[in-house]
């Protein structure tokens, strides 16, 4: 594969890391309007993911750590997929 893709899949992995971040921190506030509607949406991009961690790691203390979990995994694959380049 051509630097360039590796690159770009770098990008594509990092920008959904920040989704994720940014639909972990609006979860913590209350939302309407417009602000609700975003976080909807960033909640159907982001929830297939991260709720595959969900069903194997609880809540513990009432803190859910499956995003983290998420944005770990995402991040092991980054470092697998720039070896490779």
């Amino acid at each position: 594969m051509s630097p360039d893709l590796f690159s770009i899949i770098n990008t594509i992995l990092r920008f959904y890391e920040a989704l994720i971040v940014v639909y972990v921190l609006m979860s913590w506030f209350p939302m309407r309007g417009m602000l609700y509607d975003v976080y909807r949406v960033l909640a159907s991009v982001v929830e297939p993911y991260v709720g595959i961690f969900r069903r194997f790691i609880p809540p513990l203390g009432g803190l859910d750590f499956s995003p983290w979990v998420a944005i770990l995994v995402l991040e092991f694959a980054n470092v697998a997929i720039m070896r490779l380049a």
